[in-house]
């Protein structure tokens, strides 16, 4: 068994790699047309067993353990564990400030139009991936014994109707699109969407163990959650901007006061415990947070300090955690190869065709209905994250993973270039992305913060 000071050792190595391998892929990847977020998933998935692994098999299983034998017997390696948990607090705190960074007042005047988008955005994708998992079950290879069909059907609806808003949020920002009616529609449905999606996970990993008391904690807690913060919860955070930090805390801090800082923190900690706990995530649970957080000069500061730190150290840690879960040369079988590309053209229709089309029915054009079609398919995160409850859980096979995975991708891969091919499409016809809608443009196009995280 490694010491701890042999398993940071090795942490700090590890980190390192995947920071070097997402640099030297950035260059390439800025030039098609993708955010850094793409290129960060992709670097996770070289470093692991499908690329590297197959490539130099010993430099991989040396750099990246997964398993230790403990007398005799195969144990989770201490790194896996390691990288897994940083992981997590990179996601805890990156969905917080995508809920920080939220524009409410754009939310405000439009959220009837949202909530239509977001449900017929997830109904569509549902059936259709509902249908597709029956059929999954049924072929023998995807899902293990401990699953019936129904389980399937609703697993694959969940992961096809997912959208990743902390993918989309970095996407959005990336691409100048944080103050626009498309951005701040698009993360509003993401929210809805990924909600859906884990309580239909819950449902699944609750029947599974034959627990029905799981199902109704799930929903029963997340929306009595959800409630309190937006209520009595927002009213209280509201009292942090006017708490008098302690003499010197502040010039200590480089202007960040201490006391309200950990006050934000503990309530981002409890909100993930708390999700977790009752079986929604512990990532919309920090959403909720960063959204129930009062505006103003101290959620900026912190948001300041705090993203660089979380995107470029912490979140990698995630990707790289999947990317040694994924096998790409199982779908080189030709069953599995012909059920890869039926649910990537499922996924990606389904989701692309019901946002867009309501969209343009409720009265956006049709290059802004289609951007929010094109957006809505970065499932990225969220995507794997359910990937790895439903692994864990014991729910899906390998083959399923990586079949997912893949599926993740490439929609991910796609969405970007897609919403900008919409984009440029207005700016010839000389309107913007604006907070209204497509409006007329200014004297310069817009530059995207590539340079940034969310």
């Amino acid at each position: 068994m490694p010491t701890p000071l042999e398993i940071s050792t090795h942490f700090f190595l590890q980190i390192a790699v995947i920071l070097v391998t997402f640099r030297l892929l950035w260059p390439v990847f800025r030039r098609l047309g993708q955010v850094q977020v793409v290129a960060v998933m992709v670097a996770g998935f070289l470093l692991g067993p499908s690329v590297l692994g197959w490539l130099w098999p010993r430099a991989q299983t040396w750099l990246f353990p997964t398993t230790l034998k403990v007398g005799g017997t195969s144990v989770v390696h201490p790194n896996l564990t390691v990288i897994y948990v940083v992981g997590e607090v990179g996601l805890v705190l990156y969905m917080f400030l995508v809920g920080a960074s939220l524009k409410l007042d754009i939310l405000g005047r439009h959220l009837r139009f949202a909530v239509a988008r977001s449900a017929t955005g997830v109904l569509v994708p549902m059936l259709l991936g509902a249908v597709v998992g029956w059929w999954m079950v049924g072929q023998g290879r995807y899902f293990t014994g401990m699953v019936a069909n129904w389980q399937g059907a609703l697993f694959i609806a969940a992961a096809v109707a997912v959208t990743a808003f902390p993918i989309l949020a970095w996407i959005i920002y990336d691409s100048g699109l944080l103050n626009t009616r498309l951005g701040t529609m698009s993360l509003a449905s993401a929210a809805f969407d990924d909600a859906c999606a884990w309580v239909l996970l819950a449902v699944v990993v609750a029947s599974t163990k034959s627990s029905p008391a799981g199902v109704a904690l799930a929903a029963g807690g997340g929306l009595a959650y959800v409630l309190f913060m937006l209520t009595i919860g927002r009213r209280w955070l509201a009292k942090l901007p006017n708490w008098q930090p302690r003499r010197g805390d502040s010039e200590r801090t480089g202007g960040l006061p201490v006391g309200q800082v950990t006050v934000v923190l503990l309530v981002v900690l409890a909100a993930a415990c708390f999700t977790d706990f009752v079986g929604i995530h512990s990532v919309l649970g920090a959403f909720v947070a960063g959204v129930a957080m009062p505006r103003g000069e101290l959620l900026d500061k912190i948001k300041s300090r705090f993203e660089p730190l979380v995107s470029y150290l912490l979140l990698p840690a995630f990707f790289i955690y999947t990317g040694l879960n994924t096998e790409l040369g199982l779908i080189f079988r030709p069953a599995v190869l012909l059920m890869t590309g039926v649910v990537l053209i499922v996924s990606f229709a389904s989701k692309f065709g019901a946002v867009a089309a309501v969209a343009r029915k409720q009265g956006m054009g049709w290059r802004e209905a289609g951007a929010m079609g094109a957006l809505a398919n970065a499932r990225g995160m969220m995507e794997l994250v359910l990937l790895n409850v439903g692994l864990t859980a014991g729910l899906i096979t390998p083959e399923t993973y990586t079949i997912l995975a893949l599926m993740t991708t490439v929609t991910t891969f796609i969405a970007t270039p897609l919403q900008r091919m919409f984009e440029r499409s207005a700016w010839k016809n000389g309107m913007v992305f604006g907070p209204n809608g497509e409006e007329p443009k200014a004297a310069e196009p817009p530059v995207a913060h590539v340079e940034q995280a969310i």
